[in-house]
């Protein structure tokens, strides 16, 4: 089995690397392929997958920047990249805020900005997997993950892709630890998009946990981990949202929080990113520096997940610095192991689930009618089973009105979106951005998308038709 990585200099590639370490034993893995435009940042994370590799890789491994090569004879492919890099993401969040719009990478005009990018690259990807691996799986991890899912499976008619978000996974994993037991015991009723979905029910043993999760959070006053909302609000949903709901529940306060700040995320973690690929660029031409490559690459893991939500929610960022020192062998791999877990390792779980051993997850798919009021084709967020070479959403039947007006809305807002990526459209941009209920009217629409167009450069559409 082929299995290729289409962005692979990316700064989690080493956790990648850790997930298919631990599932080499469950999978017929003979060779995986890490695929990236930019050599020198490939080189750079190759460095810094090198201690992992060291300790018993069972597979051939092949670093390539050419997507042909990547993509032929593949069984399986993970896109994971980011057209335009970090920098791009800086614009994406930083132009909404000028206008006292919320600038994050996924939701609202961040994400409008990204989806443009982004979307004729992966149906370029698309064509060439027609092409050179017309039997293989895309399982596409490029944000934002529910648009590019729907322009893969709708315009470009590839039906074997699923799209994965590594949030609803989280959000098992903090509630089975809630309650104490194994997440692989639990059934979840989730519904939404991606980065705006729902737990409406939480069963184990035929009895739905939800109830109790809630009424424990009221009396306790603390919520499951990373939920950013309060215990009363979460109680009278009488659902556990997704915390990127945050953004849509409490827009001026998002923004608010940003603007005291002086900087969304992106320009959060650029240094990090900046001083992960300086230190190894450091110490590249030294020899036996394992320790010195862990250190440095598990100090990033913790700058980037002690300051998560924190910007956008208003929380204090618990920095501290990581001495760069080199760690006990069982802490290092555990530290990478709690860090994979909520990445790479879901799209190896579906993997393991289409071959082999079906499972239960949190997917982005085709609804075939699992949501009443949503489209056939619209792509949804839910749980769905995968096995026997099929992923099938479960049936949710009818959900909450509010949800529902809310997830139509942002359904319409992406399609305009995919369609002014394809047609190259600057009055369905327009219209799509304008559409979205995050941004406040067509003038703002306007002056967000003029100034998108103008500090993108060659990384944005030119939108030139209706201009």
């Amino acid at each position: 089995m082929k299995l290729t990585f289409i962005g692979a200099g990316g700064v989690r590639t080493p956790l990648v690397i850790q997930s298919i370490l631990n599932f080499q034993d469950r999978l017929p893995l003979d060779t995986v392929c890490m695929m990236d435009i930019d050599p020198e940042r490939l080189e750079l994370i190759k460095l810094a997958c090198k201690p992992r590799l060291a300790k018993g890789a069972k597979f051939n491994i092949e670093w390539t920047t050419d997507a042909r090569k990547a993509i032929r004879g593949a069984d399986f492919i993970v896109t994971t990249f980011r057209e335009g890099s970090l920098e791009s993401r800086v614009i994406d969040e930083q132009v909404p805020l000028k206008y006292g719009v919320l600038g994050q990478e996924t939701t609202g005009p961040g994400g409008f900005a990204m989806a443009l990018r982004t979307v004729p690259v992966i149906l370029h990807y698309v064509e060439l997997i027609k092409e050179l691996a017309p039997d293989a799986w895309l399982l596409n991890f490029t944000n934002p993950a529910g648009i590019l899912t729907e322009a893969i499976t709708r315009v470009a008619g590839f039906e074997h892709a699923v799209g994965i978000c590594d949030n609803p996974s989280a959000m098992m994993r903090a509630a089975a630890a809630y309650v104490h037991t194994d997440p692989d015991k639990l059934f979840p009723e989730y519904y939404g998009l991606n980065h705006l979905g729902w737990m409406r029910s939480i069963y184990l043993d035929d009895k739905d946990l939800i109830p109790d999760i809630l009424r424990e959070m009221q009396t306790s006053g603390e919520t499951i981990e990373h939920l950013p909302f309060d215990v009363n609000e979460i109680a009278a949903l009488g659902t556990i949202p997704n915390e990127y709901v945050y953004f849509y529940y409490y827009p001026r306060k998002s923004v608010e929080n940003l603007l005291k700040s002086g900087q969304s995320r992106a320009l959060q973690i650029l240094p990090f990113n900046q001083e992960l690929y300086a230190g190894l660029r450091r110490i590249r031409d030294e020899e036996d520096t394992p320790d010195k490559i862990e250190a440095i690459y598990l100090k990033y893991l913790d700058q980037r997940q002690s300051t998560y939500m924190t910007l956008e929610t208003g929380h204090d960022a618990e920095n501290a610095a990581v001495e760069e020192k080199p760690l006990e062998k069982q802490d290092t791999k555990k530290a990478m192991d709690e860090s994979a877990e909520g990445y790479s390792a879901v799209a190896l779980n579906v993997i393991e689930g289409l071959l082999e051993k079906p499972k239960l997850m949190i997917l982005n798919v085709p609804n075939r009618g699992a949501i009443s009021g949503m489209a056939e084709n619209d792509v949804i967020e839910t749980t769905c089973l995968v096995g026997n070479g099929v992923v099938r959403p479960f049936a949710m039947g009818s959900i909450p009105d509010a949800d529902l007006g809310l997830m139509k809305s942002v359904k319409a807002y992406e399609k305009l979106t995919i369609q002014a990526a394809v047609e190259d459209s600057y009055g369905l941009a327009l219209e799509a951005l304008t559409l979205h209920p995050l941004v406040p009217g067509y003038d703002i629409a306007r002056n967000i998308l003029d100034d998108y167009l103008a500090q993108h450069g060659d990384y944005f559409p030119k939108l030139l038709n209706e201009r």
